[in-house]
């Protein structure tokens, strides 16, 4: 197979990216007072936060196996329009009385609340759509291509990450309050999905690209053990789940410390992180695409991993000067490093098993993310803004860690 990529071929693919980011983080602003008004409190707001991620990491498996028998394009379809559903459920739930259940004398759950958990859980059961999405890429790049095209899938999601929360400010702002963004949201999921259908071309997988007995083996993997004998691949996943670890160290403390300690209210937050994910953007996109081609992946993931131990480093010191040059720091780190190690990970396995990978790596991530947005809330209420201190050292743990990458990349 001669895989060959166009901007064509990877608009569909991108735009997923994009509904996925956007639906993740348009709710950020908002699902905090939605909660509260229909009658729950800081534990209810915590669990329905961790909800996406919980069911995201039952469902991407299952959708990257589902994508290796049945093809990429019918599983996009199936998941996208599961999200699509779940915001149609989501929205159900702002809009209906709030119907209240007594179930004791302390404790009281509501009708409308029930379906935004409802919502959450079924957009995160197929919000798998992102590791198919990434085997996808895999199958239609050629090796060089892999690290320029997954910087602009991270960019794609970088640039949802900007637009929905500005999205949910404005749109939040008019008359209809927070149902409007929800319907807005509903409708661009519902335009990615006829895009999919209309645009997406299946990847067709010939048999000589690879031998016959790998295409036995790999074919009739079944479940986590099977995938733990491939070659590498129990290494890329616990790398993997390492740097989700630390990321959301940061993600769970950097709100808390600037609310907190730097007293930032919510426009300052909203700038500061569109500024973060704005200038990821750019790195991901054409800067990614220029040092791709001159330096080796595995040497931009140790390196991007070195930058974001300097990033956490500077944000223990309250300077709005310090803590901006972090947020670049960060962006750059982030953007040469995550894009060019998931184009490693893609080089693992073949067409035929790539979607089993990627979907047990979003798993990893997802289960990454519980238990860092736990633990990390749990560090930075016992050491406060020393909790940075800690995120730097494991980014630099990862960073050696990752050493091994240089001997793998040159094997593969």
């Amino acid at each position: 197979m001669a895989p060959n990529t166009s901007k064509a071929t990877l608009f569909p693919i991108l735009l997923v990216n994009f509904i996925d980011a956007l639906g993740f983080s348009v709710v950020i602003p908002f699902l905090v007072v939605i909660v509260l008004k229909l009658g729950g409190h800081e534990v209810v707001y915590g669990f329905l936060s961790a909800t996406y991620s919980f069911f995201q990491l039952i469902g991407a498996p299952v959708l990257g196996n589902w994508s290796d028998k049945f093809g990429r394009k019918k599983i996009l379809l199936l998941s996208e329009a599961g999200t699509f559903v779940a915001w149609l459920i989501f929205l159900t739930g702002l809009i209906i009385p709030n119907q209240q259940i007594k179930l004791s004398n302390s404790f009281i759950f509501s009708i409308p609340l029930l379906l935004i958990f409802l919502g959450r859980a079924l957009d995160g059961l197929t919000g798998g759509n992102t590791s198919v999405a990434n085997a996808y890429v895999a199958d239609i790049s050629v090796k060089d291509d892999r690290k320029r095209n997954f910087g602009r899938m991270a960019a794609a999601s970088n640039m949802g990450l900007i637009f929905g929360p500005l999205l949910a400010g404005l749109l939040g702002a008019t008359i209809l309050g927070n149902i409007l963004p929800v319907i807005v949201t509903a409708f661009i999921s519902l335009v990615a999905l006829l895009v999919i259908w209309l645009r997406i071309r299946e990847p067709q997988v010939k048999k000589e690209d690879v031998p016959a007995p790998t295409v036995i083996k790999q074919t009739n993997l079944k479940g986590l053990k099977e995938v733990f004998n491939l070659p590498y691949v129990p290494y890329f996943l616990i790398l993997y789940f390492l740097i989700f670890l630390g990321f959301n160290f940061f993600y769970v403390g950097f709100p808390v410390y600037a609310a907190g300690q730097l007293r930032w209210n919510v426009l300052k937050l909203g700038i500061y992180f569109s500024f973060l994910s704005g200038t990821m953007v750019l790195i991901e996109g054409p800067v990614l695409s220029f040092i791709a081609k001159r330096v080796s992946g595995a040497v931009l993931v140790i390196t991007g991993s070195l930058i974001l131990c300097a990033c956490f480093v500077l944000l223990k010191f309250e300077s709005m000067v310090l803590i901006y040059s972090s947020a670049l720091l960060f962006a750059i780190g982030n953007g040469i490093m995550w894009p060019s190690f998931i184009a490693l990970l893609s080089n693992t396995g073949n067409e035929h098993v790539q979607g089993k990978i990627q979907g047990f790596a979003s798993s990893a991530g997802s289960l990454a993310s519980i238990i860092g947005l736990i633990s990390g809330a749990f560090l930075y209420h016992t050491l406060g803004s020393n909790l940075f201190l800690v995120t730097a050292a494991f980014m630099l743990l990862i960073a050696f860690a990752a050493i091994p990458l240089i001997r793998i990349e040159k094997k593969m």
